[in-house]
C-alpha cells in the first residue's frame, strides 16, 4: 500500500510525524508528450534525468523492485535503498511509488505521477519525509535543503523534451 497515493488524483490522507509536499508541473499538450512522458516516468527517467543512477537498470518499474538509486552530491555517492510500492498505468494517470528502506538518509515515501486532463500533460511529485534512522538522523536539516534541491530537478526533468 501507498502512502502518497499516485492512483489518486486528490492526495488528502497521510500519516502524522511525516512532512507532506506535492507539486504539479505542466509539460506540455497532445499525444506525442503524453506518449514519452508517460513512458519515461516508467523507467526511473525522472529520477536518471535528475542525476541520479538506479541499479539495477529497469526497463520499467514493477511493484516490489527494490533498487539502490545513488545520489552524487559533491562528487561524492550516497546509497538510497527503495522499493517500489505501487505502479499506476492508466489511460490518463501513469507512475509508480516508492518507500526508503534502511539505509537510505530519510524515511518516507515518493511518488512520480505523469497525468493528463484532455490535451493538457503535467508531472506531479509527493513525497512524505521525516528523520532517518543511525547517522542520517543527525544530518536531517541539510538533508531537506538536499531534497529541495532534488525536488526542483525532479519538476524540469521531463520538461526538457517538451521545449520548456
Amino acid at each position: 500500500m501507498s502512502l502518497t497515493q499516485p492512483a489518486s488524483a486528490d492526495w488528502r490522507e497521510h500519516p502524522e510525524g511525516f512532512r507532506r509536499w506535492e507539486k504539479s508541473t505542466r509539460l506540455g499538450d497532445g499525444p506525442e508528450i503524453w506518449t514519452w512522458a508517460s513512458t519515461e516516468v516508467l523507467r526511473w527517467g525522472v529520477k536518471t534525468r535528475s542525476g541520479f543512477t538506479v541499479s539495477p537498470a529497469a526497463a520499467a518499474v514493477r511493484p516490489g523492485d527494490r533498487p539502490v538509486i545513488t545520489a552524487h552530491p559533491f562528487g561524492l555517492s550516497v546509497r538510497e535503498p527503495v522499493e517500489v510500492v505501487a505502479v499506476v498505468d492508466g489511460e490518463d494517470r501513469v507512475g509508480f511509488a516508492y518507500r526508503t528502506l534502511p539505509g537510505h538518509p530519510v524515511t518516507g515515501e515518493e511518488a512520480f505521477i505523469v497525468h493528463r486532463t484532455g490535451s493538457s500533460v503535467s508531472l506531479t511529485v509527493r513525497s512524505l519525509t521525516r528523520p532517518g534512522r543511525g547517522r542520517w538522523r543527525a544530518l536531517y536539516p541539510a538533508l531537506l535543503i538536499a531534497q529541495a534541491v532534488a525536488r526542483r530537478r525532479y519538476l524540469r526533468a521531463l520538461r526538457v523534451r517538451a521545449g520548456r
